[in-house]
């Protein structure tokens, strides 16, 4: 939310105008009227704007919900895609409250709302809406300031990486090229990073990696649990993004424990 800040030199330099502005009423009989289109005023102004219009916006908080932890309670359970979405609210500085959705015992309000059982789903209007995808994409559309959009070519970028790290999670043959699968896709990333970081847009982070951020989580745990295996230290820029990542203050206010993430994997692991 952008907040109006009047610096000292501009209070100075507005009290000084005004001075000089009595000055010239009492020795010549008129007043001194200055611009008000200087870009101290402008600035000024723009600030207050924002901050009536974000405060305008969310009038209350947005009602979110999301899967309940399996090992502790009152806990964020173990899904990515619920993580996605209070990563977005968070990074846009919003106000919001998370229903925790204990998905053994789903409640009858809940599946009211979401006939299939599903989450994320978040309040928007008064109707509830499912699916990261267009939550994330409402919430941009909503609350655009501070901007998350991706641009359509880089929206792709390390979108393989789930797909392969379930492909390799699942195997029982360490010989069927599900491990080298993975491998090539946090290779390509790599080199992308390296080129292009450190997020995925630039210097800024942006949706694509509040979308692969919580998935490289997953990948990291599960893997490190069930295959021992670990993310290359070759894979340098891999390792920096990763980290860059999970040390956001968004990504630690809404990460699962490691054991829920575990718990989360085992029967696709186990089948």
């Amino acid at each position: 939310m952008s907040t109006a800040r009047i610096q000292p030199t501009a209070v100075a330099a507005a009290s000084a105008a005004c001075a000089l502005s009595s000055t010239v009423k009492h020795h010549l009989g008129f007043t001194l009227r200055l611009p008000r289109n200087n870009a101290v005023f402008r600035r000024q102004r723009i600030r207050r704007n924002h901050s009536v219009i974000a405060m305008s916006a969310v009038s209350e908080p947005l009602e979110v919900c999301v899967k309940a932890s399996v090992t502790a309670p009152n806990k964020l359970g173990d899904c990515p895609f619920c993580q996605r979405v209070l990563l977005t609210i968070e990074e846009k500085h919003l106000p919001y409250n998370t229903k925790l959705i204990d998905f053994a015992n789903k409640p009858e309000w809940f599946l009211k709302i979401s006939p299939e059982g599903k989450v994320p789903v978040i309040k928007f209007e008064e109707k509830w809406i499912p699916d990261s995808d267009v939550i994330t994409q409402s919430l941009e559309e909503k609350f655009p300031d501070p901007p998350l959009g991706t641009p359509p070519e880089k929206a792709s970028v390390g979108l393989k990486i789930f797909s392969t790290f379930i492909g390799f999670l699942k195997s029982k043959d360490a010989n069927d090229g599900t491990e080298q699968a993975l491998l090539n896709e946090l290779s390509a990333f790599n080199d992308y990073i390296k080129e292009n970081g450190p997020f995925i847009n630039g210097e800024k982070v942006s949706a694509a990696d509040l979308s692969l951020g919580p998935k490289l989580y997953h990948l990291e745990i599960a893997l490190g649990h069930y295959k021992q295996w670990s993310v290359p230290e070759s894979l340098t820029h891999v390792k920096s993004y990763m980290k860059a990542i999970f040390s956001r203050d968004s990504f630690t206010k809404t990460r699962a424990l490691p054991e829920d993430v575990i718990a989360g994997w085992r029967p696709k692991v186990l089948g």
